[in-house]
């Protein structure tokens, strides 16, 4: 292992700490700027520094049970340096706890905490010690903070979803967003299924695990060592990277030949992609250039020739597309806690005052967009969060503010995700407050339950006075 590969670990930790930038953008730069070390180096890099994220609060709660100082009041070198390194002795098993420890107090030398050695080495060698019989909180008597440990989720999450799934399906939740979470591959619609075997053969035959999703023919999910660019298809635009969950929204729209599609939330551009290989125009908007250019980038290496950019605030209105669009997707921005499993960081960014202001920005969205959508048109509704303030309060908001009526989902989704969505909402403590026709017409996907993302959407059509 390359000499400075924890150092690199805990550089990235304290930009994180330090909210830089959010954790999946400052790992790639990392990855980027390091490629020249070897795969497995990589792989150490990224499963460390996500790990220690994704675990902060468990270990957190076992640092904080055998050191003198709480870890809140650390130097944040120290506290990351600690943090990364009792996730290397919890959760690596290839890795010597002797090995975790000794690399840390040399850190920790080099970096001029010298004093303090002795310190993180204490700390270290009696987690490692005692690993075997962690404390954790009295799941019968607390279960939220159980939870909240067990699965490094702040309590008040805990507590939303608990309120909602109850405790059975929160920890099914819980243990979904703490799952490898591959990459999602989805492939051109315009291939045949030889032509899409043939890639996926070329795939597999490079070293990559490529998977069929469940729900549809034309997504796989994959892993890879060396990166998707790499794999064989890539250059030639055959696949787009696009979780199924995304798709299955775009499925739902049910666009037709003839149809102008507007976008206007587009970043990074996945629903555009699809939905120029069934439309005939699309617009995909966002409100900055550096958002338009990661769906132009993908444009070009998808040729969909078809798609206009433009940035715009979409709590704006446009008279120039008033009644224009046969269908309008509606991702607006939200607190993202559906992809907790690709965000680590999010988690602790977010919180309950947030959530209120995001709230308000995805109803100003939604007022300054509705009118876009032509007569007997299509609104589609969509955020990748878990949380009914965001979700289904928008849903019954717009039923009774809005021109719309809702349209039931059961024939445009895999009877597979529609078996899902009954279960889940079987077994629902919170009560929706939705009306029958509201209910049918939206889907939460839930990590742990559907083999997809966080994600939610709902369908509406305009009505025709």
């Amino acid at each position: 292992m390359a000499e400075n590969t924890r150092e690199i670990i805990l550089d990235t930790l304290l930009a994180i700490e330090r909210e830089e930038e959010f954790s999946d953008r400052l790992l790639k730069a990392v990855l980027d700027k390091y490629n020249y070390l070897d795969s497995r180096d990589k792989s150490f890099i990224k499963r460390v520094t996500e790990g220690s994220l994704e675990r902060q609060l468990e270990l957190d709660y076992y640092l904080n049970h055998f050191s003198s100082v709480p870890v809140r009041k650390m130097k944040p070198l120290i506290r990351c340096l600690l943090r990364m390194s009792a996730y290397q002795i919890l959760y690596m098993d290839a890795v010597p706890d002797s090995a975790a420890c000794n690399e840390a107090c040399k850190i920790a030398g080099k970096r001029k905490f010298q004093n303090l050695k002795g310190f993180v080495n204490g700390v270290l060698r009696n987690l490692s010690k005692n690993k075997e019989a962690l404390p954790l909180p009295d799941g019968k008597q607390n279960p939220t903070e159980f939870l909240s440990i067990k699965y490094s989720m702040p309590e008040w999450l805990v507590k939303l979803w608990l309120d909602e799934y109850g405790g059975e399906g929160t920890e099914k939740l819980l243990e979904g967003l703490l799952r490898i979470h591959p990459v999602s591959l989805r492939f051109r619609t315009t291939l045949s299924k030889e032509e899409r075997d043939t890639y996926v053969a070329g795939m597999r035959e490079a070293g990559a695990d490529v998977r069929q999703s469940k729900y549809l023919p034309y997504v796989y999910t994959a892993e890879t060592t060396d990166g998707i660019r790499t794999l064989p298809g890539f250059d030639e635009g055959i696949f787009a990277v696009q979780d199924i969950s995304s798709v299955l929204a775009v499925e739902a729209a049910g666009i037709k030949a003839g149809d102008f599609v507007m976008d206007i939330c587009a970043a990074p551009g996945g629903k555009t992609l699809l939905a120029a290989e069934w439309a005939d125009r699309v617009l995909a908007r966002d409100v900055s250039d550096a958002k338009l250019s990661l769906i132009e980038e993908n444009l070009k290496r998808m040729q969909a020739e078809n798609v206009t950019t433009q940035v715009f605030d979409a709590t704006a209105f446009d008279e120039t597309y008033r009644e224009q669009a046969d269908v309008l997707f509606l991702d607006v921005p939200c607190s993202g806690l559906g992809v907790i499993g690709k965000k680590r960081d999010i988690k602790y960014r977010v919180s309950p005052e947030g959530i209120e202001s995001i709230v308000s920005l995805q109803r100003r969205i939604v007022e300054n967009s509705w009118q876009y959508v032509k007569p007997g048109g299509v609104l589609l509704y969509s955020t990748c969060t878990i949380n009914p303030k965001e979700n289904e309060d928008m849903v019954h908001w717009i039923t009774g503010n809005l021109p719309f009526e809702p349209q039931a989902l059961d024939e445009c989704l895999p009877e597979e995700l529609l078996a899902e969505r009954r279960e889940i909402r079987e077994h629902m403590r919170g009560t929706l407050e939705l009306s029958e026709a509201e209910a049918a017409a939206c889907i939460q996907l839930l990590p742990g339950t559907m083999e997809a993302d966080g994600f939610f959407f709902a369908k509406f059509r305009r009505k025709l006075q």
